[in-house]
């Protein structure tokens, strides 16, 4: 069994050969790893916070590389321990031959190779992360578009963390209001009408609120929609593939059937990711490649965030067919839009609904309405354009749904048709602990093992 008190090594660039490549040591004293790369005079050399030029030393006193070397002292480093970190050549061998003369050095000491996410994992537990900004680092790494960057940015900084903070911090007041009261019970309701205790709880639930629009907004902008383009031949769902990625990546041909299997183009529409999946038109066929195609198109259809199903505008009523098989197979509440194509064909002016939306795909009029469509079913506020959301997990999402559960439950005591009494009291103050502990579960004040192990494993090495 690992520890997390053993020293720990890693190279922490990516695979790949670069300009610059970093093995990352951890540990709590060092001083054998740094006398065996850098010499014995490296103890003088090496000073806290300095990057200082230094050949890298194999065991026989040749030179590995020569590159920066950086040492960061306990407590004020990135996992809260003495880190070392050297800056050398960024070429596969060359990093593999540090990191095994790391670890060569480092034996006496116990120094062993970093499981994934475990750097992160020490910063966290050692308090110099929280939970949630322990998270934000691989969703900064992960970030594929500019605005979730940003956003992964602000949750790493703490920001998340605060607000969430806030809310444990008012939740905690409000209880020991409660409860003290109980103390009092002749007194209660004089007593927590002065103190507006419901105006307090109110508070917090639109904080809470907001909180969640927030963090929902940021789901889609961290995990992305998976938009399905699904269809009879010919309908033009290569055509709007293309369309919507401004480039050729699909062929499309006058010839029903061309596209026999899904195409996916990620497609980023205000700062969202979009994945849009091209699939095989949906019909009856005796050919084996494109009955095969038309399952996988209803296995896609099986796994969208959202449906598009394509209509020709000259024969607007000949899916109906189509339709039925795509509503049995999408899931339970996911968004089905049809969209009307080729109006170019039939002279109408390109329209949107929260259902329907005309289009053209060859002249691009009622994109931008597409477009719009998509973000909203994805319940993304364009006016705020990420500027002020979080990029949250579904566990983040679930625990603060929970939380507001309980203070909904809370309310309803509080707006009791006699009253608050003794017992109702004392629930009230109940439902407030749990939506207090829901929320402390977001930054790591309550958690748990098997939880941290789940979170970290999904790092890389070097992080």
């Amino acid at each position: 069994m690992f520890s997390d008190s053993d020293p720990i090594a890693a190279i922490a660039t990516p695979p790949g050969r670069g300009g610059i490549g970093v093995v990352r040591v951890s540990g709590a004293d060092l001083a054998p790893v740094i006398a065996g790369l850098l010499g014995p005079q490296s103890g003088r050399m090496l000073q806290p916070r300095r990057a200082t030029l230094a050949r890298f030393l194999a065991a026989d006193g040749t030179a590995i590389d020569e590159g920066i070397a950086l040492l960061f002292a306990a407590p004020q480093s990135y996992t809260g321990e003495t880190v070392l970190e050297l800056q050398g050549h960024g070429g596969p061998m060359v990093l593999q031959l540090l990191l095994g003369r790391c670890l060569e050095a480092g034996r006496a000491i116990g120094l062993r190779l970093a499981q994934p996410g475990e750097f992160t994992r020490r910063a966290y537990l050692n308090e110099r992360l929280d939970l949630a900004q322990a998270e934000a680092v691989a969703d900064l790494i992960e970030a594929s578009t500019a605005a979730a960057a940003r956003s992964a940015g602000r949750s790493l900084t703490g920001e998340f963390s605060q607000r969430i903070g806030a809310l444990v911090e008012a939740t905690l007041e409000l209880r020991m209001l409660v409860e003290a009261t109980l103390d009092f019970p002749e007194e209660e309701i004089d007593f927590l009408q002065a103190a507006d205790a419901r105006g307090r709880l109110a508070s917090i639930r639109g904080g809470l609120d907001d909180l969640l629009l927030r963090a929902r907004q940021g789901a889609v902008l961290r995990q992305g929609l998976n938009v399905v383009l699904a269809g009879s031949p010919n309908v033009g769902k290569s055509s709007l593939l293309n369309a919507l990625a401004g480039e050729e990546v699909a062929i499309v041909t006058p010839v029903a059937g061309t596209t026999r299997d899904r195409i996916v183009q990620p497609v980023a529409v205000h700062g969202i990711l979009l994945n849009i999946v091209d699939t095989a038109g949906l019909r009856p066929t005796c050919d084996e490649i494109e009955r095969l195609g038309i399952e996988r198109t209803l296995a896609e259809v099986a796994r969208a965030d959202v449906v598009l199903h394509l209509v020709d505008a000259t024969q607007p009523a000949a899916d109906a067919e189509v339709l039925e098989q795509v509503r049995q197979r999408a899931g339970k509440g996911v968004p089905l839009l049809t969209v009307v194509n080729k109006i170019d064909l039939t002279g109408e002016a390109p329209q949107a609904d929260a259902a329907r939306i005309t289009l053209s795909a060859k002249t691009g009029a009622g994109l931008d309405g597409l477009r719009s469509a998509l973000l909203g079913v994805a319940g993304w506020n364009e006016s705020t354009r990420g500027e002020d959301v979080f990029l949250a997990r579904e566990r983040h999402l679930q625990a603060l749904a929970q939380a507001h559960e309980h203070l909904a439950v809370a309310a309803a005591q509080a707006d009791a048709e006699h009253g608050y009494g003794n017992a109702r009291l004392e629930l009230f103050a109940e439902e407030l602990r749990l939506a207090g502990e829901r929320l402390g579960e977001i930054t790591g004040e309550v958690t748990a093992d098997d939880l941290l192990g789940r979170i970290f494993s999904r790092f890389c090495i070097g992080k």
